[in-house]
């Protein structure tokens, strides 16, 4: 998606980027930037993912979030060393955010799977205090619908083919902006 929202959005994420990791935090006129709303930012450099860092609850204002995921992905991503200034004009930045959440109520696996919308969905897990989730982009490296759910079991620190009853699924969607 692009259009005044989308580019917006991606400014916010490349200027939280930009100014790096102790910066404060500015202010957005923009009404639309001061409503709630969850959000990722996902970099990458070239092909390879470079920070992935989002929020799954609606908890901050919709500027907030992106910058401070943003900030995040580019400094504090547990997976990677901070983005060095010699990488910042080689890195893509996208925004999702993400629609409120819907479970997924499903009693076995085969349940769950046959739910699944491959493309549409991205999908929370969570078990007795675990939680993981896959972004609706996901589905394009895993596109077979246990493929996706065991590999998001395994982020959850769980066997691939884990399934108990107390195991909750809900599902959302993203407006993904480039």
């Amino acid at each position: 998606m692009s259009g005044p929202r989308g580019e917006r959005l991606l400014a916010i994420a490349r200027d939280a980027i930009r100014v790096g990791a102790d910066a404060g935090l500015p202010e957005w006129p923009e009404g639309w930037l001061r409503e709630r709303a969850a959000t990722f930012v996902t970099l990458r450099l070239g092909d390879e993912l470079r920070g992935c860092i989002g929020t799954i609850e609606a908890v901050r204002m919709l500027g907030e979030d992106v910058y401070s995921n943003a900030r995040a992905a580019a400094y504090r991503d547990p997976r990677f060393p901070p983005v060095s200034r010699s990488e910042l004009a080689a890195i893509t930045v996208e925004v999702s955010v993400l629609s409120a959440r819907s479970p997924v109520g499903a009693w076995s696996e085969d349940e769950a799977l046959s739910q699944l919308r491959p493309g549409i969905d991205g999908i929370v897990l969570e078990y007795e205090g675990r939680r993981a989730t896959f972004l609706p982009q996901v589905w394009e490296m895993l596109p077979d619908p246990l493929e996706f759910l065991s590999h998001l079991r395994m982020k959850a620190d769980l066997p691939a083919r884990f399934w108990h009853p107390h195991l909750h699924l809900s599902r959302y969607t993203v407006e993904k902006y480039l």
